[in-house]
């Protein structure tokens, strides 16, 4: 399907993307939407480059893909699921799948979700020894790291008792976190669809036991995320204390319903509601905007252009923003667990890579630290800069002003590069002479020619942010009908499940554990020696 593409490609790859800039190209290749402005002129897409990527869409059916998915059509093939967050963020109904209006249980539950927020902010809702400082929300994958990364980023509209995550197995993680709180001013929140992962509820149970302690009535304490009311009501949480989510809600696309419970008790919930209003308003302008004026279509497009076309394996999300430090991770898993799969939806071998690598840190601190390699290094990494117009402390203003120079200035080193004429000049003006001088110069020399797209935004609200996580929502979907795959499936993340239940015996030593092979073994030797 890239064939031509790809020769496209091949005779444009040593062409310089300055050489691209006249006086009407940063205009004729940038996007703005409800306040966002992506520019993408800083990549060697050109006019005909974009018709041909415009072209993929038609090939794959899109429109009636979108279409589909927002009329809660199953979307996921392997689970025969409908693929329905958009409905958790909007603000009306009816929606009817399968002869059923759901929109009705996603209003109902987000009143009582909201309702219960504000009344634990109150302190209307309260722990045994009064109103809640803490809340723990202890979940893993899109249980921990939505809501984790929102809390993060709206810390100027938190207002509510504190918020703290935990995920990881490890013991180290969950002990860091409780010892300083009080356990009778605790909330925890138990979030697990079908309450029985495994490293949420060892987590959730090491909790109890700390509540325990101190608390008459621990489970009093607490509030599941989960449609399994059975196992809840085994755990001890009351049923008035339970938020549950249809099977439609990916993990990962969960935010914006009960799994955001921790966000909305921080921020309360007007604010909440600006922050689906924001990623609703992204969803109208997906369904609504022209391909070539479609934010999430463009950025999509952008993405497969370097992913399977140009063939570049990474791609670096730098934001601009320390409160967005848990971005690039938050995108890692949304974008690397939905479309990091090797066959398509027919079954059939990818021939083509899916996904690239997602990753990233805030700037200014990755320019000391892997921009090197980004700048002088032998892969090529496409830049998604991301960049706020105004911050949350105008008494920094100048701090901000300094952060978005740095921004600018990375992306036009990006592309300008220095070349060795340049680096000649800088080394002679040092001193050096000969042979010396060109050796000194070699290092100097910026290969420059390297992609980056900006995406600016206003300031970092409830809003912008549920603009910015529907914004990807939406080019995850886009790059995975291009690719042919189910974005809504997540079947490599069990095996290791499996296994590491067999392994669990093991290592306690009741089992020998025969069917392992001798490496594992041997590992699990030294582990017990």
């Amino acid at each position: 399907m890239y064939a031509d593409l790809k020769e496209k490609q091949r005779a444009v790859s040593g062409r310089q993307i300055i050489s691209l800039f006249d006086d009407k190209r940063a205009a004729e290749f940038s996007v703005q939407a409800d306040g966002l402005f992506f520019d993408y002129s800083k990549t060697n897409i050109d006019h005909e480059t974009r018709e041909m990527l415009l072209a993929l869409l038609d090939k794959v059916d899109f429109p009636e893909k979108r279409t589909a998915m927002f009329a809660g059509e199953k979307m996921n093939i392997t689970e025969n699921r409908a693929v329905l967050h958009t409905a958790l963020r909007s603000g009306s109904g009816p929606l009817i799948v399968e002869g059923c209006d759901v929109m009705e249980q996603v209003l109902a539950t987000r009143m009582r979700m909201l309702e219960f927020a504000d009344a634990v902010r109150s302190g209307g809702v309260h722990g045994q020894g009064g109103a809640y400082t803490d809340v723990v929300n202890i979940g893993i994958g899109g249980s921990d790291l939505g809501p984790a990364m929102a809390c993060l980023a709206l810390k100027p509209y938190a207002q509510g008792p504190r918020c703290h995550f935990v995920s990881n197995v490890d013991g180290a993680h969950i002990t860091d976190i409780l010892e300083d709180l009080d356990p009778r001013t605790t909330l925890v929140i138990v979030a697990s669809k079908t309450f029985t992962t495994i490293e949420t509820l060892t987590n959730a149970q090491t909790a109890l036991h700390w509540m325990a302690e101190a608390v008459e009535r621990p489970t009093d304490q607490f509030v599941a995320l989960s449609t399994a009311e059975d196992k809840t009501s085994d755990f001890g949480i009351a049923a008035d204390r339970v938020f549950g989510f249809e099977d439609w809600v990916g993990g990962r696309y969960s935010v914006w319903g009960p799994i955001g419970l921790s966000l909305a008790i921080a921020i309360g919930a007007e604010h909440f509601r600006a922050f689906l209003s924001g990623a609703e308003v992204m969803d109208r302008h997906f369904q609504t905007a022209a391909a070539q004026e479609n934010l999430p279509i463009i950025l999509a497009l952008v993405g497969v252009w370097h992913a399977q076309v140009a063939g570049y394996g990474t791609r670096a999300v730098l934001p601009y923003e320390q409160r967005l430090s848990r971005f690039p991770a938050y995108l890692q898993q949304l974008e690397m667990e939905s479309n990091g799969k090797s066959v398509g939806i027919d079954g059939q071998e990818l021939t083509d890579p899916s996904g690239p690598i997602v990753w990233g840190e805030p700037g200014t601190n990755g320019q000391h630290a892997f921009y090197q390699l980004i700048h002088q290094g032998s892969h090529i990494i496409p830049c998604e800069f991301m960049l706020a117009k105004e911050g949350h402390e105008p008494q920094l203003a100048h701090q901000h002003q300094l952060l978005q120079a740095n921004c600018l200035a990375q992306s036009q080193a990006l592309m300008l590069g220095r070349d060795l004429p340049a680096a000649l000049k800088i080394a002679k003006s040092k001193g050096f002479e000969g042979a010396e001088l060109q050796r000194q110069a070699s290092h100097r020399v910026f290969a420059g020619n390297r992609p980056s797209t900006t995406l600016i935004y206003p300031k970092l609200t409830p809003f912008c942010l549920g603009q910015l996580i529907a914004l990807y929502e939406h080019r995850v979907f886009v790059e995975g009908v291009i690719l042919g795959i189910n974005s809504f499936d997540q079947w490599g993340v069990e095996l290791g499940k499996e296994l590491a239940k067999a392994l669990e015996p093991v290592l306690k030593g009741d089992s020998a554990g025969g069917d392992n092979n001798p490496s594992t073994l041997q590992l699990v030797a030294q582990l017990r020696a």
